[in-house]
């Protein structure tokens, strides 16, 4: 038994206000995963037929009030207590749930209803996201930020398996039921901001919100290649192999299961993060990120492509679970890489400009996916962006080639000390 692995517990976990914060996102992220399987389904309920480009709408509803706000909710971050800031915005995260929850038990909610409040949401987020990232390397020391967001990572993927599981344990038409508990779900990272008590953030160096804070941040990111290539391919691989948005017409109407397989499918990719996640949070160092970073990005790209082909449940679930782990590990180094080399003081206008990038991808990903899908066909539209995914990759390394020889024992640039 000398050579089974021992588990212990991840070195970010040992950081009393991170824990905190870290199992108050695990139960509002299984919350807020289950709202979004539940608006899935919900669309395609009300609609008559399978209809792929009113599912890419909600992509569109997602990604505009991003476009519109991300940049000044990176300078909010980096001028304004980043705790105060979360909460506010969980807050308004929590009202847009019971919105949602209302109308939908009322009778009265329309497919116009769902991509308003889903367009609050990401409103909300396009704050939330830059504040709550950029809070994370103060948390923790810098030796243990790869560990933070490993666990990150795990808190995601988790709630993205419980989120759609409980969802599917939800009778037919009791998508109120998934929202309200989503709004519920948000107490807990109430209750962890509660706890924290203060965060250190270097607020010293805070340019404030205006024309000139953005573009500081603009400049920084466009001078630093490892950050920009990093961020350039979270949108290609997002873009290119959104296959999530067809998935209640890939599990209705061509694996033809239900919705506990529709639910089961929502999870697999959350599932192989998990494990992911996992196994490189026990990883004491972890070298040749730039490598590692590209085979798992082909590796997505590749899975994508056998997913798009699948006409059978359970290779579609393995497809879609090795998708999960290859997208976590590429995930947790290009977060770490970012973070790493951004001080504190200009981290949150680096992280509002990569929301743009991240978030950017799969929401104009889901409206391509919808138009090509509404054009071609749905598995053409999942095979093509796996394609399109791995080309993408090849043509950033041709232009950012630094990533290639990437170790990750480059200097670090942290500017203010865990407490």
């Amino acid at each position: 038994m000398g050579g089974v692995m021992k588990l212990s517990i991840p070195p970010a976990l040992t950081h009393r206000k991170y824990f905190y914060l870290w199992f108050g996102l695990l139960i509002s992220i299984a919350g807020s995963q289950m709202q979004v399987a539940a608006i899935h389904w919900h669309i395609r309920e009300l609609t008559d037929k399978p209809d792929p480009l009113a599912l890419g709408g909600i992509g569109l509803a997602r990604i505009v009030p991003v476009i519109v706000f991300s940049f000044v909710g990176g300078a909010v971050a980096d001028s304004y207590d980043r705790r105060k800031i979360l909460f506010i915005t969980q807050t308004v995260l929590a009202v847009e749930a019971l919105a949602l929850a209302a109308l939908t038990f009322s009778g009265r909610v329309e497919i116009w209803h769902i991509y308003a409040l889903t367009a609050l949401q990401a409103s909300a987020s396009a704050f939330d996201l830059p504040a709550r990232q950029a809070m994370v390397p103060n948390l923790v020391s810098r030796e243990h930020l790869t560990s933070a967001f490993s666990m990150n990572s795990i808190a995601f993927n988790t709630g993205a398996i419980l989120g759609p599981l409980f969802f599917g344990f939800i009778p037919a038409g009791g998508q109120g039921y998934a929202y309200l508990l989503d709004a519920i779900s948000f107490l807990a990272v109430l209750i962890a901001l509660i706890l924290m008590g203060h965060t250190p953030q270097d607020l010293k160096r805070a340019e404030g919100v205006n024309v000139r804070s953005v573009w500081n941040g603009m400049r920084f990111i466009d001078s630093h290649p490892l950050i920009m290539s990093t961020m350039v391919m979270d949108f290609i691989a997002t873009f290119f192999a959104s296959a999530n948005t067809m998935l209640p017409i890939v599990a209705r109407d061509i694996l033809n299961v239900g919705k506990s397989g529709y639910s089961w499918l929502v999870s697999a990719q959350a599932i192989g993060s998990v494990a992911a996640g996992v196994g490189v949070s026990q990883a004491r160092e972890l070298r040749r990120q730039g490598p590692i970073f590209i085979g798992a990005v082909i590796l997505f790209g590749a899975m994508t492509v056998w997913f798009g082909f699948s006409r059978a449940f359970l290779p579609a679930l393995l497809a879609l679970t090795i998708m999960g782990a290859a997208d976590a590990v590429s995930t947790i180094i290009r977060n770490t890489i970012r973070q790493l080399q951004t001080p504190d003081h200009i981290r949150g206008r680096m992280t509002s400009v990569n929301q743009l990038f991240f978030q950017g991808g799969p929401q104009l990903g889901e409206v391509e996916s919808g138009v090509v899908a509404a054009l071609f066909g749905v598995p053409f539209a999942i095979v093509s962006g796996g394609i399109g995914c791995i080309v993408g990759l090849l043509i950033v390394l041709r232009r950012w080639p630094q990533l290639i020889a990437y170790s990750g024992d480059e200097p670090m640039l942290i500017a203010v000390p865990a407490d």
